[in-house]
């Protein structure tokens, strides 16, 4: 048996219909290798909407030629595809072998009835993309692929399960579930063993059971071992196990498969919230799309790794996957990191959200993609709940309610060792009730000649608070919250309580959450077990649903999305590129994981002008104190601190001091003249220092910088070196207002993957080999296409060029 990535060798072009594929394409297809966004390198317009960042629509066709040895004309050969965007068509050797609509979904194509052994075969994948999301989804093969190569009489795909379903100090129950599966002819015996190994590759426990499996059938064979005192896995303790489990006829093996797991135990009561391992746990979650910023949609491995690291380095415990089911890939990655994990299977049901989005595939498909998520997620000890949707509009809806307990039953009959939830908005299950209140609204306020956009907006966040309060919400959505094992609450943070006294038995989490809202929030996620989490919107910042969290003000037209060119949501406590940005570290000091003051600086620019936020909106606040403004011009500071007291000193100068702490939301506001030089916050409780922070004008002539996160890579398609791109002076200050032109040129064992900032306003591409760095700052990515050393030069106008040399091995 033999499982190796299929990731290399594939062509990738767009096609509009068979004839164009008689007449082959005009030019030769760019070969690509997997995983592989089509879409981001597709010109972007104004009229393809801004849901999903102006990218337009498409269909793609990847091709791939390969070799089938005669040797296999005995054997089981699939390919595994972990997912394609979407209505994913497989072809081999011309024949259609395979289709799958949800593009979230893994799925496994067996080649053996179209195979032509000893000779060169071709295989072929139409993907599509049509206005089917309300996000940025990139399109194509954007995850990874395998092939598997296995005897008559082997392991099904997915069929090694481990839980661990007795655990104490001295020991842990590892029972290890295998599906056998025997294509042959003739019922066959063969013995199935399972090691159990440690971090150190150690084997601390082994069994072993003689499987005897009919012809065309597949049996699951379990092995109960033991594990004597137990490394138990946590957030804050990592451990991972890893079970093997081998097939052997007579001496010889004949299939072999491993899987990570952890040991620990999940417990969740109104009384003392969730408990893992025993000690309760709160959830200081946010919610992640799946695109990786400059990349696109290319779930690459090493991509999906940073992305887990960077949201653990921000205090984040937990993730919601938004909303469809996490990669392989991520998933590892939550278990070796420590990162909490909410999978979400759908974001619609029955109900469209967006034109030919998966409603018109739900009916039919929903069951295998259940199933699907299931098999991938059992051995990952990060999950700890399924979310079987997000804001489905039919929660307010008695059949909606039972269709929703179906979805929750199918999960439980495929996993029990977790929980399920559902993200339920109250707004969105009763929209024919909330139509009527916005009208009426409106109506009154319009009725006022005097009333403004900020009175209408208040006036509707009001409406929007006392509604999910309302008798309608808490009975049109008592029947889908009772099939749940924690209620999931999108925006509802005002039943949190309320909810204790209706339903005391009710385990709640904020699903999702606005950003502005945590320093509110959180101690009443604190202060109550019910509640045992609140996930933020969001974590990172995404492309698609452009400007929802930009800074929007009284002079301008308020719209929920901004137009072209904006790229991303904007409201993310990271950006596309990885920094944090100011709401991050108020969230930290909000948290408790900090007790430093942070300083952040708004845009001079916005100064005079009046501010009419979407909730989900930050201050256009940046932690410099570089600002291309003439001294005298007036600027507002912004420090965030738990103390009592922020003390604020220009140049050792006290400038004014001012309270701060819970009851002035962590936060102190500061109008002052910008004069370049020092920048400091002092933080007082009970009149004593307890901490400071500063900020330094860059001075003298700017220079660029390029650094690597790693300069040691695997020679892998799994692998990235990230590369950040700066501006600073002299003392190494960041030059946060003088932006230039950087150009990257990789030379010897790898290529450019992505370059591109930050900037929610983005007119330049992500794939071109020049770009604009943003507040200074921009990003490269490099991936290895083999062995050996790899130099990249960074350049800009006027500058020598910096070299970065790195090394695949």
């Amino acid at each position: 048996m033999t499982i190796e990535s299929f990731n290399t060798g594939w062509t990738v072009r767009t096609q509009a219909s068979v004839f164009e594929q008689v007449a082959g394409p005009s030019v030769e297809p760019p070969p690509v290798t997997l995983p592989h966004d089509a879409l981001i390198s597709q010109e972007r317009a104004p009229e393809n909407g801004p849901g999903r960042a102006f990218f337009p629509s498409g269909c793609f066709l990847y091709e791939k030629a390969f070799e089938a040895p005669e040797e296999w004309r005995t054997k089981r050969v699939a390919v595994e595809f972990q997912g394609v965007y979407r209505d994913a068509a497989v072809f081999v050797n011309d024949v259609a072998a395979y289709h799958r609509p949800y593009g979230y979904s893994w799925f496994q194509v067996e080649l053996d009835p179209y195979l032509r052994y000893g000779q060169t075969n071709t295989i072929r994948v139409e993907a599509r993309s049509h206005l089917d999301s309300r996000w940025y989804t990139g399109a194509g093969i954007y995850r990874d692929t395998r092939l598997i190569v296995c005897e008559l009489v082997h392991i099904a795909s997915h069929g090694l399960r481990v839980t661990t379903p007795d655990i104490d100090a001295e020991r842990a129950v590892v029972e290890t579930a295998v599906e056998v599966r025997n294509d042959g002819l003739s019922t066959e015996t063969v013995e199935l063993t399972v090691q159990i190994s440690d971090e150190t590759g150690a084997v601390v426990a082994a069994g072993s059971a003689p499987v005897t499996t009919r012809a065309g059938h597949s049996t699951t064979a379990r092995v109960r071992t033991y594990v004597y005192e137990p490394k138990l896995w946590s957030p804050d303790t990592p451990h991972l196990y890893t079970a093997t489990a081998t097939l052997r006829a007579g001496e010889i093996p004949i299939d072999t498969r491993r899987t990570g797991f952890g040991v620990r135990t999940l417990q969740v009561d109104p009384r003392h919230g969730l408990r893992i391992n025993g000690e309760s746990v709160k959830l200081r979650g946010a919610c992640v799309h799946h695109d990786n910023g400059i990349l696109g949609a290319a779930a690459i491995g090493r991509a999906e790794q940073r992305k887990v690291e960077l949201l653990k380095q921000a205090g984040f415990n937990a993730i919601r996957s938004a909303h469809n089911p996490l990669s392989d890939a991520m998933l590892e990655a939550c278990d070796r990191v420590g990162m909490l994990v909410m999978d979400e299977a759908f974001d619609v049901w029955t109900v469209p959200k967006s034109q030919n989005d998966y409603t018109l595939a739900f009916p039919e498909w929903w069951e295998r993609d259940i199933e699907a998520m299931v098999a991938k997620d059992l051995n990952h000890p990060s999950v700890i709940m399924y979310s079987i949707g997000n804001e489905i509009p039919e929660t307010g809806d008695r059949l909606g309610a039972e269709l929703g307990r179906r979805l929750a039953e199918k999960i439980r009959s495929l996993d029990s060792t977790r929980f399920v939830t559902n993200g339920i908005n109250g707004m969105v299950s009763t929209f024919d009730e909330v139509a009527k209140l916005v009208r009426e609204t409106r109506r009154a306020n319009d009725a006022n000649p005097d009333a403004g956009v900020n009175e209408l907006m208040a006036a509707e966040r009001q409406m929007q608070h006392e509604h999910n309060m309302s008798q309608v919400v808490t009975d049109r959505t008592a029947e889908s919250f009772s099939v749940l094992d924690i209620a999931g609450i999108n925006y509802g943070d005002s039943r949190y309580e309320l909810d204790k006294k209706l339903f005391p038995n009710r385990v709640i989490v904020g699903s999702e959450t606005f950003p502005r809202r945590i320093a509110e929030a959180w101690p009443i996620v604190l202060a109550n077990p019910h509640v045992i989490g609140d996930f933020t919107w969001t974590g990172l910042d995404y492309l698609g649903e452009v400007g929802v969290g930009r800074a929007q003000y009284t002079d301008t037209p308020h719209r929920f999305e901004a137009s072209f060119p904006w790229i991303t949501a904007w409201c993310g406590d990271l950006d596309i590129t990885g920094y944090r940005r100011p709401a991050s570290y108020f969230r930290e000091i909000v948290f408790g994981l900090s007790t430093e003051p942070y300083i952040a600086v708004q845009d001079p620019d916005s100064f005079e002008r009046t501010r009419t936020d979407a909730p989900w909106s930050w201050s256009e606040s940046i932690a410099s104190w570089t600002w291309a403004a003439k001294p005298g011009t007036p600027i507002r500071v912004e420090v965030y601190s738990d103390a009592d007291e922020i003390e604020l000193l220009l140049d050792g100068e006290i400038i004014a001091r001012r309270p701060v702490g819970e009851k002035e939301a962590l936060t102190a506001l500061f109008d002052i003249a910008y004069q370049p030089g020092e920048l400091a916050a002092v933080a007082y409780r009970d009149g004593r220092e307890t901490g400071r922070r500063a900020l330094r004008s860059a001075d003298g002539a700017t220079r660029l910088t390029a650094t690597a996160e790693r300069a040691a890579l695997e020679a892998s398609d799994s692998d990235l070196a990230y590369i950040a791109i700066e501006l600073r002076d002299a003392n190494g200050t960041l030059v946060t207002c003088d932006d230039r032109r950087v150009r990257v040129t990789v030379e010897g064992a790898g290529i450019l993957q992505g370059l591109g900032s930050a900037r929610p306003d983005n007119t330049e591409r992500y794939d071109s080999a020049e770009h604009t760095t943003f507040h200074g700052r921009a990003l490269a990515v490099v991936r290895p296409t083999g062995a050996g050393s790899i130099t990249v030069s960074v350049e800009t106008d006027g500058q020598e060029p910096v070299l970065v040399r790195l090394s695949a091995i």
